[in-house]
C-alpha cells in the first residue's frame, strides 16, 4: 500500500448502479497518488481485516450501518460518508427518520452533499453531529456530464442492436415488491396483523406514514401491472423493455411479458446506458426521471394516484405528467412522431443545480479527493487506535465476518440471502474493471498510469 498517502476503501453496493462512477473515483484518486480499494461491500466487510487503516468512503448512515462503522472506527478507519439515497426523499421529518441514525453519524469524520439542498438536510438534522459539511455533488453525476457520459457508447449500440427503437419502462416498487419480504413496507405476520417497518427509526417514519406509503405503492405498482401490458398492445410495433429496480421481485415482470413478443424484462447494465439508446423512458418518482432530464431523453412520470404526502416531487416536476393510461400513450405518439415537448427550462435547470452541484465545474470526483486531500495536509497520518480498541475490533470484524458467510445466507429471508446479493452484485472480474477502466482513461485522456490488480473476489486495488 502507498505509504505517503492514507488509503481508501471505497465499497460497492449496487455493482450496476454503482460500479462505473465509483470506479471513475477511484480512477481520479490513484492519479492524485493515492492507492484505493474498490470493491463489494460485502466482500469488504468480510476481509476488512485485511486492509491498513483507510479512509472508508461509505453510502450511508442508516442505523443499519452502525455495527460496520463501529468495527471500522475501532480499526483506526476514517470513516467519511454521502449518502446515496438524498437525491430523491419526501419530507425532512421523514428523510431523518430513514436516513440518518445519531449513533451512525456520530462515528463520521466529514459529509458529503450531492448538493445546497442535501447539505442543508445534514445541518438541519436534530442529531447532526457537526461533521464537516462539503458540497461536492455526487460521482453518478459525474456519469451524466457530456464529457463523461460516451463512456457507456459501447453498451448504448449493443442495446440499440438489440431492441431497436424501445421506450423503457423504469420500476421503483422495492417497498411492496421487494424481493425479500423483509423489504416490503407492509409485512404482516400470519398472527399478527400490525404493520411493521424493519430497519428504520421511529422518529419522521411511523407506522401510520408507513401504512399510507404502502397504500399509495401497492396501488401505483397495480396501476403500472397493467400499464405494461397496455402499452405492447398500443404499440405492437414497438419494443417495450421494462427495467425493474435492483430490489425487486423480478419475477412479477418476467410473468406478466410471458404472453407478448414486443415485451422484454432486462435487467442488466447500467441505466444510462439505456436512457441513451431508448425513446422515451416511464417512470413514477425514480430517480431515473432526474437521470433523463439531464441526458434529454423524454421522460414521462405516470401518476395514476397522486398525495402530496407520499409522492417524490423532484424527479417527477422534471418529466411530463400523465394522469391516466391514455395520457401516457397519447405523450408517447407524440414522442414517435417527434411532437413531444421537452419539460427542459431555465426555471428546471435552476432548481437542478441546487440538487446535484457538479452538473458542470470541476468533476464531483474532483471536488471529493480535494475534499480529502485538504484533509489529509491537515494531519500526519491517521492516528492509531489504542491496542485493546484495535484488538477488540480485530475480533468483532472477525466475528461479522464469519456470520457473513456462514450464518446469514442460510437465514430465510435475510440479506444476506445468496440470490439477493447476486442481484445487487452479480460479479465483476479484474478483466472487465481494467477494461472499464481503460474506457474511461481514452475517453478522457488521462489516466493512463492508473494500474488496477484483484485482491480478493470482487476486491480491486488501483494505484499508479
Amino acid at each position: 500500500m502507498n505509504l505517503q498517502k492514507t488509503p481508501l476503501i471505497i465499497p460497492v453496493e449496487n455493482q450496476l448502479r454503482e460500479l462505473d462512477p465509483k470506479l471513475l473515483l477511484a480512477c481520479v484518486a490513484a492519479e492524485r497518488g493515492f492507492t484505493v480499494v474498490l470493491g463489494s461491500i460485502r466482500d469488504i466487510s468480510v476481509k476488512i481485516t485485511s486492509f491498513p487503516r483507510s479512509v472508508y468512503l461509505a453510502k450511508s448512515m442508516t442505523s443499519r450501518s452502525i455495527k460496520a462503522f463501529r468495527v471500522l472506527s475501532t480499526l483506526g478507519h476514517e470513516i467519511v460518508v454521502w449518502d446515496e439515497e438524498a437525491l430523491v426523499h419526501h419530507s425532512k421529518e421523514q428523510y431523518f427518520g430513514r436516513r440518518l441514525d445519531p449513533n451512525t453519524m456520530a462515528k463520521v469524520s466529514a459529509l458529503l452533499a450531492w448538493g445546497k439542498e442535501n447539505a442543508e438536510l445534514f445541518q438541519e438534522y436534530p442529531d447532526y453531529s457537526g461533521a464537516p459539511v462539503h458540497i461536492t455533488g455526487n460521482p453518478r453525476g459525474d456519469m451524466m456530464r457530456p464529457d463523461v457520459l460516451p463512456f457507456y457508447k459501447p453498451e448504448t449500440e449493443s442495446i440499440r442492436a438489440q431492441f431497436g427503437d424501445f421506450i423503457l419502462v423504469n420500476t421503483n416498487f422495492s417497498m411492496v415488491n421487494g424481493f425479500l419480504p423483509s423489504l416490503n413496507l407492509r409485512n404482516r405476520s400470519e398472527t399478527n396483523e400490525s404493520l411493521s417497518v424493519p430497519g428504520t427509526a421511529a422518529r419522521g417514519f411511523s407506522s401510520e406514514f408507513a401504512e399510507g406509503w404502502a397504500n399509495h405503492k401497492e396501488a401505483i405498482f397495480e396501476d403500472f401491472k397493467r400499464l405494461v401490458p397496455l402499452l405492447s398492445k398500443r404499440f405492437p410495433n414497438q419494443n417495450i423493455v421494462v427495467r425493474p429496480h435492483p430490489m425487486e421481485n423480478h419475477d412479477v415482470w418476467h410473468q406478466l411479458a410471458e404472453p407478448f413478443d414486443n415485451l422484454t424484462v432486462v435487467y442488466k447494465g447500467n441505466v444510462l446506458a439505456w436512457l441513451q439508446a431508448a425513446k422515451a423512458v416511464i417512470h413514477n418518482g425514480c430517480t431515473t426521471g432526474i437521470e433523463a432530464f439531464i441526458v434529454k431523453l423524454p421522460g414521462i412520470a405516470y401518476r395514476p394516484l397522486t398525495s402530496e404526502r407520499y409522492d417524490l416531487s423532484l424527479p417527477n416536476s422534471l418529466s411530463h405528467e400523465c394522469f391516466t393510461a391514455e395520457d401516457v400513450c397519447q405523450s408517447l405518439e407524440a414522442v414517435l412522431t417527434g411532437e413531444f415537448k421537452s419539460t427542459d427550462t431555465t426555471e428546471r435547470r435552476r432548481i437542478l443545480h441546487s440538487y446535484i452541484a457538479s452538473l458542470d465545474g470541476p468533476l464531483a470526483c474532483e471536488r471529493i479527493m480535494e475534499v480529502i486531500e485538504q484533509r489529509e495536509a491537515s494531519r500526519s497520518g491517521l492516528p492509531r487506535p489504542e491496542l485493546s480498541s484495535y484488538l477488540k475490533g480485530q475480533v468483532k470484524a472477525r466475528i461479522r465476518s464469519f456470520k457473513k458467510v456462514y450464518i446469514k445466507p442460510r437465514l430465510a429471508g435475510h440479506r444476506g440471502n445468496p440470490r439477493f446479493m447476486e442481484q445487487r452484485f452479480p460479479g465483476v472480474s479484474v478483466d472487465e474493471v481494467r477494461a472499464r477502466a481503460g474506457r474511461f482513461a481514452e475517453n478522457l485522456q488521462r489516466f493512463e498510469d492508473v494500474q488496477v490488480e484483484q485482491l480478493f473476489k470482487n476486491i480491486f486495488k488501483l494505484h499508479t
